[in-house]
């Protein structure tokens, strides 16, 4: 059986990975991972757990990063920073490295969301796919832009977990409308 396969009855996992060097290094204070996570407790209305992660701008290390913690069974798992056009910026390249799906709508929306609020948003390489029963979601760096690009996406993220046979997530509905098609 899949360990990403969660029982009905567990509280589900979600990773949270903050993806910077400086920060992996203690640096720079995280302040991406705590955004998601301030996001996602006020959006989320069943129960969840979170698993934080600070990790460096290494490739390798986020690929192993993010299979660990789809290992888990973490049934979502959200990254931010290394989206840019940097050289150390590769996120997108682990993601897609681990994947077994892409789901390229997401960094289109989060783009097209994010374009109406600066133009640099051209430049942003986030992206989104599915690694088992995990679908792994990269977002910007920035905590403003982490909640709009969430905003953008979110209402899709519980259906596309029941697809991929993961728990039911459901949302506040004075924050944000899961979109579930009607039975």
């Amino acid at each position: 059986m899949n360990q990403a396969r969660l029982k009905q009855d567990s509280i589900p996992l979600v990773g949270i990975v903050t993806v910077s060097d400086r920060a992996s290094r203690g640096e720079y204070e995280d302040r991406g991972g705590p955004a998601i996570l301030e996001y996602l407790n006020q959006v989320l209305s069943s129960p969840w757990q979170p698993v934080s992660k600070v990790i460096s701008d290494d490739q390798a290390t986020i690929e192993a990063t993010l299979r660990e913690l789809a290992n888990q069974g973490c049934c979502l798992i959200v990254t931010t920073g290394g989206t840019g056009p940097a050289p150390r910026d590769v996120t997108p390249e682990a993601t897609e490295a681990v994947c077994e799906k892409m789901l390229p709508g997401f960094g289109e929306w989060m783009r097209k969301v994010s374009m109406e609020k600066v133009p640099t948003a051209i430049l942003s390489r986030q992206t989104a796919g599915i690694l088992g029963s995990s679908l792994i979601v990269n977002l910007p760096g920035q905590p403003k832009a982490i909640g709009e690009c969430l905003d953008a996406v979110f209402p899709a993220i519980p259906y596309c977990i029941d697809l991929i046979g993961g728990p039911r997530l459901e949302t506040d509905p004075e924050w944000i409308v899961a979109f579930r098609p009607k039975k």
